[in-house]
């Protein structure tokens, strides 16, 4: 028998959906060449310019992936009020609201860039750019530390076996240390190099959620809040 809850269902779709279009989203950005940094935005300007069809394909996998944690920390929010720690299962939703927030904010920036590329000798373009790129890459820092602390409230509030909640305790402070990284630069700035080492740091927090939303699909009880 499956569960019939249509609202733990759609919990396990969006986070399901999250991880496989961040995950399509990284596949474009590394081997392309199109993790931009802040450090060069004349570089991030032509890079952009360049292979302007994969830059807006990434960001539109990247827009659905933020879109979709978003609409699930929404989800599990709202439903938390049944849950056997409701205000823990609050917390944690809104947290992971916010972290979709924070990365459609830095989708926003590099999108804004697509723009600035298409006229690169405007006046001040690269300024602008640079500008740009330095808040999309905090406005990303940003989303990640609220991500790593959604998986730490999720993995101390919701009932789960003690296997899955060690393994996400696990994870957030994996995230922690790719949320840190950015920081040890000053005011360098975190290299494109650096850059891959936090996307692949962040993949523990990522793949978690992802165990998460199957555990969610994969109910057998409908018991609000609790994965089988």
């Amino acid at each position: 028998m499956t569960d019939s809850n249509p609202r733990t269902r759609l919990i396990g779709v969006l986070l399901l959906t999250s991880l496989v279009a961040m995950i399509a989203a990284v596949a474009i950005v590394v081997p392309s060449g199109l993790t931009l940094s802040s450090a060069d935005p004349d570089a991030a300007l032509a890079a952009v310019a360049e292979r302007s069809g994969l830059h807006l394909t990434e960001l539109a996998f990247d827009v659905l992936g933020w879109l979709a944690l978003t609409a699930a920390g929404l989800v599990m929010s709202a439903r938390s009020a049944q849950a056997p720690e409701p205000h823990v299962v609050t917390l944690a939703g809104g947290l992971l609201a916010a972290a979709g927030l924070a990365g459609l904010l830095h989708d926003a920036g590099n999108l804004a860039l697509t723009q600035l590329a298409a006229d690169p000798t405007a006046p001040a373009v690269v300024t602008v750019a640079w500008a740009v790129l330095l808040t999309a890459k905090w406005a990303v820092n940003l989303a990640g530390l609220l991500w790593v602390a959604a998986t730490a409230a999720s993995a101390a509030g919701i009932p789960m076996s003690a296997g899955l909640r060690a393994t996400g305790m696990t994870a957030a402070l994996v995230g922690l240390a790719a949320v840190v990284l950015p920081w040890t630069t000053g005011t360098d700035g975190p290299t494109g190099a650096l850059e891959q080492l936090g996307y692949a740091l962040h993949m523990p927090v990522m793949i978690w959620y992802g165990v998460l939303g199957w555990r969610y699909l994969r109910r057998q009880r409908a018991v609000v809040g609790v994965p089988a």
